[in-house]
């Protein structure tokens, strides 16, 4: 008997019948002569064609199905429309972020072991200079123009007939993306993705979030958009370097949500703490008596956003770092009382419930293989372990493979995956964030973790965030905290000394921080690239052994 056919860039061609006039993408165009946008847009069936004519080219080329092309392009409504012509085509897709840095960028493209690429000129340039480094490269599509490399421009492509071409009947289990880890805990991992994980992904993220058709979303980062449209939801693209959220202007994002009243974003923190916090039209925010908690990296005053988007618009918080408080450095004493109200403490970060089609579950932590569920050992509700699930998660991954037995857990005829996050269930099984299982610290007199600690000293007013790392041998880790205070604060040598002392006495408040005595300030934390949150907490750890070898008094 044949598998069902499962291929999530179906599912576009079910919401082009449905609603084929509906916009399905916009993207900025320049501006008109009054100053306001311009955007070029598309609908779901223009949407819908276009992938198909693209597919057709492809398989005219010689594409197969199972053929492993890279796509590096813009996001636009080339990038929207390319990715589902190859979901038809069943090319097995790899995409990787481009803020990763050019070394990372190139040796992720080298593990990936492409069959060809779909790219800008200047990707296809720097791929025909380093092209012994991709042996097995013979299908190439420039987006733009194309220079001396040979092969097919988009343009091309897109006038295929497609009376002769029929999208790949694929199944579930079928490769349909490699798509890279960020790389913040370990070199970065190309991991596959089935055709049956997307689609499924697609209704949970749907169910979920009570996502209905005719929606308006923004996306803070590409990949976050990429399943709009087989919601029957607009995509508006931002004007914006994603690659780069922190660096993003305001104005842009606000015309945008404005521009088509946008019912839903998603975004890194850095992001909306540009975007709105840095934004003088958040000036008003004060008169609101509204202060962003520092739980859960909530990135922006919700009573300001709320008044810019749409009444209907939801609000859910990501998990990472919080970001600046909105107040004036004036009236930053009242928003620190108010962040010690909400604080975590040792609590850690309440990430909420599980998807109503996961499994979860916290194991006793281990940094070794666990082949067999049998080898776990389940913890009971409070106890901080490492964070199990199954089933929609991905099965393997095709670069790094040796990281594979360290991350999958055979159950019978499926497995679990090991998230790498450490944490806790409550009594209303709500997941607890403490920190990733890589950066705990392993002293003498037990684990720490850093989530936890941190919270205690990025409520201090003088502190935007900070960083739990260990110095020395595991088992015998010395606990140190690194601290990057607010802008203009602690400028002074004196002031650095004061506001080092003032973190260790709040240390001395708290059991879980009690161990902690050394203290280093840094001007700013290093963070990852894509997302501009997640510390790089290793590299901290040897710039903290540097310091303390050195004796310095706790200044950078």
């Amino acid at each position: 008997m044949d598998s069902p056919i499962v291929n999530v860039g179906l599912r576009l061609s079910q919401v082009a019948q449905r609603m084929p006039q509906a916009m399905a993408v916009a993207e900025p165009a320049g501006r008109k002569a009054d100053g306001s946008r311009r955007y070029r847009t598309v609908n779901f069936e223009q949407l819908e064609q276009d992938s198909n004519s693209i597919a057709a080219g492809l398989a005219r080329m010689g594409v197969t199905r199972g053929t492993r092309l890279v796509l590096l392009v813009r996001p636009s409504v080339d990038f929207i429309s390319l990715v589902f012509a190859l979901f038809k085509a069943g090319v097995v897709t790899v995409l990787i972020d481009p803020g990763m840095g050019r070394k990372n960028l190139i040796r992720c493209l080298e593990e990936s072991e492409p069959e060809g690429f779909v790219a800008i000129s200047p990707v296809q340039a720097i791929r025909t200079v380093l092209r012994r480094r991709f042996p097995k490269s013979r299908y190439h599509v420039t987006v733009g123009r194309r220079w001396f490399w040979g092969g097919a421009t988009l343009a091309q492509l897109r006038r295929t007939p497609t009376d002769d071409w029929t999208a790949a009947r694929t199944s579930a289990h079928e490769p349909a993306a490699i798509i890279f880890t960020t790389g913040s805990t370990g070199p970065p991992k190309g991991v596959l993705y089935r055709h049956g994980n997307f689609d499924q992904q697609v209704d949970e993220i749907r169910d979920r979030y009570g996502i209905q058709p005719g929606e308006i979303d923004l996306p803070g980062f590409p990949l976050f958009g990429l399943f709009n449209a087989v919601m029957g939801v607009s995509t508006v693209i931002p004007d914006m370097d994603a690659t780069k959220p922190a660096q993003v202007n305001p104005q842009h994002i606000i015309e945008h949500v404005r521009d088509w009243n946008v019912t839903q974003s998603f975004g890194s923190p850095a992001l909306w703490n540009t975007a709105f916090i840095a934004s003088s039209m958040m000036s008003n925010c004060q008169r609101y008596g509204e202060c962003c908690r520092p739980a859960a990296g909530a990135a922006a005053c919700a009573a300001r956003i709320r008044r810019l988007m749409n009444p209907t618009a939801k609000f859910t918080r990501p998990t990472e770092r919080p970001s600046r408080c909105p107040w004036p450095r004036s009236n930053r004493a009242r928003c620190w009382k108010k962040r010690q109200l909400a604080a975590p403490r040792s609590a850690g970060t309440c990430v909420g419930r599980r998807f109503s089609q996961i499994e979860w579950r916290v194991i006793r932590i281990s940094d070794e293989p666990l082949a067999t569920i049998d080898q776990t050992e389940s913890l009971l509700r409070g106890e901080i372990g490492e964070l199990i699930v199954r089933p929609v998660v991905t099965s393997q991954y095709v670069t790094r493979v040796e990281a594979n037995p360290l991350h999958k857990i055979q159950d019978g005829d499926t497995f679990w995956h090991r998230i790498g996050d450490v944490g806790y269930l409550d009594e209303q099984d709500r997941f607890w964030f403490c920190g990733r299982k890589a950066h705990r610290l392993l002293t003498a007199d037990g684990p720490m973790y850093t989530i936890p600690c941190e919270a205690i000293f990025n409520q201090h007013n003088q502190i935007y965030r900070s960083a739990l790392v260990g110095v020395g041998p595991a088992g015998s880790q010395r606990p140190v905290i690194v601290a990057e205070p607010w802008p203009n604060a602690a400028e002074s040598v004196s002031d650095q000394q004061t506001l080092i002392t003032e973190l260790r006495e709040l240390a001395q408040q708290y059991d879980h921080t009690r161990a902690i005595t050394d203290f280093l300030l840094h001007p700013s934390l290093p963070v990852d690239i894509r997302h501009n949150a997640k510390i790089f907490r290793e590299k901290l750890a040897v710039w903290a052994a540097e310091k303390l070898l050195h004796h310095v008094d706790g200044s950078a």
